[in-house]
């Protein structure tokens, strides 16, 4: 085990040498400084444990450099030392943080006590932030859930980077759980005891966006009649987590990009830049490079971004998750629930949750066992307490009995069937394509067959096809 690191600081060499003898015949590591400037580049290069000061000191004194070393290091304890008991100074340091004072002539014993108290207080302060470090990761663990090749992927992930301070992309559908990655990267950090600040850049009017992300000075507008730190300066410390970062203005963009770079901001209304301390963890359900192309999002703020990408699969590319989050999910929502899966919900109901696309994902399926679990009847969450969407997926032919015995063709049924389909996912031909399990290419040439105005919202994959010949659609086909 190491030596606990002391550091010493006095004008007087005489005072320097004396503690240090002492100190270090008591086994710690000891280092002296003459000035409280000094001291703090020691303090920058390397950790110390414990640090006693001089307050009567040149340039910089004993509250100056508390001041330094508590900016630094806010937990460390600080011990101050005093040619007189009652100094006001003294006391004084101890309001503002200090963990005692002492006076230069007391007796060996009492520094000693002193020193010791003050490791033991840096120890249980570690140990405190420690176990609080460990209960937040087993929490959001065990919101986490899945075991999936590619859930399995993003824990490794998170075990990799969440203690590294690097910009972080998360990638992912609406409802796959981006926010909660966010926060178990920022819980296992070395952040993790300071602010954890959520935006979602896409719910706040762009005329107030830079507001609140940078904040303002008083009178920089009509109703700013005081100034706001902003949620920039709100996660000093700590971390930013910019939800919908694609929706992000361009004026907006060239003002994150100057913080990612230069880690400072401009408040609205004034010219003077304010340093922040915060690491960055960006999210979107857009494909940014996407957007880039089209010039939607700039080239540079998205490669600032993209230093580390995760990308979170959707819910229907994780079947296997399905019966672990539906168990996880009726343990919150099921009243007295406390056995296994199949004490609470029967397997024609898993069963529908199981074969159901889930474009809504995490978010969805939690909503549909909270339903479930407040409009059941029985001791068991069955199939006719889940939404009849659930129950009969996009792509499945339900019964029509309003077409039984009708002169209705095939391919009238078959028209009816894709169009039903299309409708069911929001008019995504290309997810369309791939429910009815056939070549997008098709699709789109039996819409034209049908006469569906396909107009704007074309993907480009459509747009190149429109543009073909006759031979060539045909080819495309085969």
């Amino acid at each position: 085990m190491a030596e606990p690191r002391i550091l010493v600081v006095d004008d007087e060499e005489s005072m320097c040498q004396y503690l240090s003898i002492l100190l270090t015949k008591e086994g710690y590591d000891v280092s002296t400084a003459s000035c409280g400037v000094d001291a703090l580049r020691l303090m920058e290069a390397a950790p110390y444990d414990v640090v006693l000061s001089d307050i009567q000191m040149p340039k910089l004194d004993g509250i100056q450099l508390l001041k330094g070393l508590k900016a630094i290091d806010p937990e460390l304890p600080v011990i101050m030392l005093t040619a007189y008991a009652s100094e006001q100074s003294a006391i004084d340091a101890v309001n503002l943080g200090a963990y005692s004072y002492l006076q230069k002539h007391c007796k060996n014993d009492e520094i000693k006590v002193a020193v010791r108290n003050a490791l033991n207080l840096r120890q249980a302060t570690k140990e405190n932030v420690q176990l609080k470090k460990e209960l937040r990761t087993r929490r959001n663990r065990s919101r986490m859930v899945g075991q999936s090749a590619g859930m399995r992927a993003v824990f490794k992930m998170i075990d990799k980077i969440a203690a590294t301070p690097a910009t972080i992309l998360i990638t992912g559908e609406s409802g796959t759980g981006k926010e909660l990655i966010a926060r178990s990267i920022h819980d296992r950090s070395e952040r993790a005891n300071k602010p954890f600040v959520a935006i979602n850049c896409g719910a706040i009017p762009e005329t107030l966006l830079e507001s609140q992300l940078f904040g303002h000075v008083k009178g920089a507008f009509t109703g700013a009649d005081r100034d706001h730190d902003g949620f920039c300066r709100q996660a000093e410390g700590g971390t930013i987590f910019l939800d919908e970062i694609g929706e992000t203005p361009h004026v907006i963009q060239v003002k994150l990009l100057r913080m990612l770079q230069e880690r400072e901001i401009y408040p609205v209304g004034s010219s003077k830049a304010v340093k922040v301390d915060l690491r960055v963890i960006a999210a979107t359900n857009r494909d940014l490079e996407q957007e880039v192309a089209e010039k939607n999002f700039r080239p540079d703020l998205f490669y600032r971004l993209n230093v580390i990408p995760i990308e979170l699969p959707p819910l229907r590319d994780r079947v296997d998750d399905i019966p672990l989050l539906a168990d996880h999910f009726l343990r919150m929502h099921f009243t007295d629930y406390a056995g296994s899966l199949g004490k609470a919900m029967t397997d024609q109901a898993l069963d529908a949750l199981m074969r159901y696309d889930w474009p809504g994902n995490v978010r969805e399926l939690e909503n549909v066992i909270e339903r479930s679990c407040i409009i059941r009847d029985g001791d068991l969450v069955e199939v006719d307490d889940l939404p009849e969407n659930v129950v009969q997926p996009a792509g499945e032919v339900a019964e029509r009995p309003n077409l039984v015995g009708s002169p209705t063709t095939l391919e009238e049924l078959e028209r009816l069937h894709i169009l039903s389909v299309l409708e069911n996912v929001g008019g995504h031909k290309k997810r369309a394509a791939e429910i009815l399990d056939i070549n997008p290419s098709t699709l789109y040439r039996k819409l034209l067959r049908y006469g569906v105005n396909t107009g704007p919202g074309m993907d480009p994959d459509e747009m190149d096809f429109l543009d073909m010949d006759q031979d060539e659609r045909e080819t495309v086909d085969a």
